[in-house]
């Protein structure tokens, strides 16, 4: 992961650039491509990812995961998650650490960061990923329309050099996509549940029509979907953006 890094001052979109690199060359599986950055960044299912420049990590890694069905999916979605937040824990052991379904990197209850993956299909197989990744590092401030923002700087009080951050998320990517493809699915697996944002405790919920409720999510199915429980003891499975925490 890494040896092909690009780096750029600005650039719309880290995804967008990997993507264009796709269909017009074939890069090397791991190459990085950076920005210091984005006008124009993406978050999950179309929303934005704001930053604020060089204050930010904002880069894509090409993967090239054939060895996955579409079925497992979200497999890859579980390394890429539990990289990042190796990363953290590395450089960050003492905050309380999560990661929030489906794709978002969480301390406390504020979100630190967060994952886009774009996969290619071919023959009911992952032909390529994108996978973009966007973390807050040394931020104070953010737009007033995000909701629960925080930095490592505002989490930590002290500063990070995004330099050395962007080299030890190459090295955990490597670890978790490397276990991914030995098809160690079941150590990933329990990894991602010792870290999942209120894996098995009960907490309050609405659903996508504003119907509230308490539940306890008990997993994640193999297609990606969030199980949660219920208060009649009745396991349901939700989208994403069918389901939210209310705090």
């Amino acid at each position: 992961m890494g040896k092909v890094f690009l780096n750029f001052d600005t650039l719309p979109s880290t995804n967008e650039y990997a993507l264009d690199l796709l269909a017009k060359s074939k890069p090397s599986e791991g190459t990085v491509i950076s920005a210091l950055h984005q006008t124009a960044g993406r978050g999950q299912y179309g929303s934005r990812w704001d930053s604020e420049g060089g204050k930010a990590i904002t880069l894509s890694v090409i993967f090239r995961p054939v060895f996955l069905n579409i079925s497992q999916q979200f497999n890859l979605n579980i390394a890429i998650a539990l990289a990042v937040h190796d990363l953290i824990r590395k450089n960050a052991p003492y905050v309380d650490l999560h990661v929030k379904w489906p794709n978002d990197i969480y301390i406390g209850h504020k979100k630190l960061g967060g994952i886009l993956i774009q996969n290619a299909i071919s023959n009911k197989k992952i032909a390529s990923s994108v996978v973009g990744i966007g973390l807050n590092i040394n931020q104070l401030k953010f737009p007033p329309e995000l909701p629960n923002p925080t930095s490592l700087l505002l989490s930590t009080e002290r500063e990070y050099n995004r330099d050395t951050l962007i080299q030890d998320l190459c090295t955990s990517l490597e670890v978790r996509y490397l276990q991914l493809k030995a098809g160690k699915i079941d150590e990933l697996k329990n990894d991602y549940y010792q870290t999942l944002y209120n894996f098995q405790t009960p907490a309050k919920y609405e659903r996508a029509n504003g119907e509230q409720f308490v539940g306890i999510i008990t997993g994640v199915s193999p297609e990606g979907q969030l199980c949660v429980q219920g208060g009649r003891g009745v396991e349901e499975r939700f989208g994403f953006k069918e389901i939210r925490v209310v705090y």
